[in-house]
Parts: C-alpha cells; structure tokens; sequence
C-alpha cells in the first residue's frame, strides 16, 4: 500500500492507527496542506483525489478517499485484529461513534473551513479559534452522553478492545487540546483517550512522532 498523508491531518491520523493495529507497513508521502498553497493542490495529487484531501491510499490499481472507507477496507483485507465488533448492535454503535466525528465534529473545524474563515471571510486568529472551541466542546459533549447512554463502554468506547471509534476518537481529543477547548463535560471519553494514548499503536501514529512534523 502507498499512503498519502500530512502529520497533522486528523483523517490521516486515523488511518496510522489503523495501520499500526494491523501490523502494516505502508510507503508513506507526504503532502504538506500548508506549504506553497497546499501541496494537496498539486495536479499530481489531484490526479489521485480531485476533493484535494487527505489522506489516499493506494493498493495496486486501487485509489481510496476518505478515512472511515480506508479503515475499513484495511480491516476486511487484514481481519485480525478486528476493528469492528462481531455483534451487530455493537458494530452499529462503533459506527454510530465514529461517524458523528467523522461527519459531525470534524468537518466543521477542518484546515480548509478555519482558512476560509480568516482568508475569505476576514475573521481574526481568536474568532478562527473561538469557532474552533465551541464546535469541538459541543460535538464531544454529545459524544459523551450517547456514549454514556449507550451502555456499551468498557475499557474503550465499545467494550474492551479498540474499534474505529477509538481510531476517530483519538485525533479529534488531540486537536481539541491543542485549541484548548472545555472538555470538562467529558469524563468518560477522556478516560477512554488517555487509555489509548498509552497503547503504541496510538502513541507511534501522534502527529509529533510523524517523520514530517514541524
């Protein structure tokens, strides 16, 4: 597998972890989203995803966009460990959990969306991370309480072994600190975080740990 990818990207952070829980090697580019222009602009790049996003991976003839479609498409070409519960009702809460960070929180607080919201609409630095703030404390607080309601939390957000949940978990925690946003409505996820941060499959796919970081 090739795999294009920026230390810092969210989406691209979940597919490291993927890739380390399997065991898998991948030859790994980087396109750095902020250096002249946005490397992801290139017509190379967009030969491979004309949305201008990250991350794609390669597979011979094969190009996937999108990180939940990668992740699985890992997990079914590579079934142990599972990423997935066996149990239906458990494997559709997974889902449920990763999804609403995903395709709720995180594209909200995208780079392209904070750009736009400086560049093209003219807001300051401290509007840009007010924005921030209040869409990731909001969309985790939710988080917490469906994930309470759901009854399903073990030592990770469904049972005691890591699902895709946890692997969209993780990056959206990392960036919520970064902005310094109120997690205090969120005991539960953050003791789930903190437990798989201490596992290196999570700890070696940080984005301080990447060979492109700055």
């Amino acid at each position: 597998m090739d795999f294009y990818t920026f230390f810092r990207s969210s989406a691209s952070y979940r597919v490291r972890i993927a890739l380390n829980l399997k065991g898998i090697s991948a030859e790994e580019h980087y396109v750095h989203l902020r250096r002249g222009g946005g490397e992801q602009k290139a017509p190379e790049f967009l030969g491979l995803n004309p949305q201008a996003l990250v991350p794609v991976v390669t597979d011979g003839d094969l190009a996937l966009t999108q990180s939940l479609a990668i992740i699985e498409y890992i997990d079914e070409t590579h079934p142990a460990p599972p990423l997935l519960p066996a149990e239906p009702r458990l494997r559709a809460l997974a889902r449920s959990f990763a999804l609403v960070i995903a395709c709720d929180i995180h594209p909200l607080n995208n780079l392209r969306v904070l750009q736009y919201l400086v560049k093209a609409m003219g807001h300051t630095n401290d509007e840009r991370d007010t924005w921030y703030r209040h869409w990731a404390a909001a969309g985790l607080a939710g988080l917490e309480k469906t994930v309470v309601g759901a009854g399903c939390a073990g030592d990770f957000l469904v049972g005691n072994s890591p699902t895709i949940a946890d692997i969209c978990l993780v990056p959206q925690m990392y960036n919520a600190k970064r902005f310094n946003s109120d997690l205090s409505a969120c005991p539960t996820i953050l003791a789930i975080d903190r437990r798989c941060r201490n596992l290196g499959a999570f700890a070696r796919a940080a984005p301080e740990q990447q060979p492109d970081a700055e």
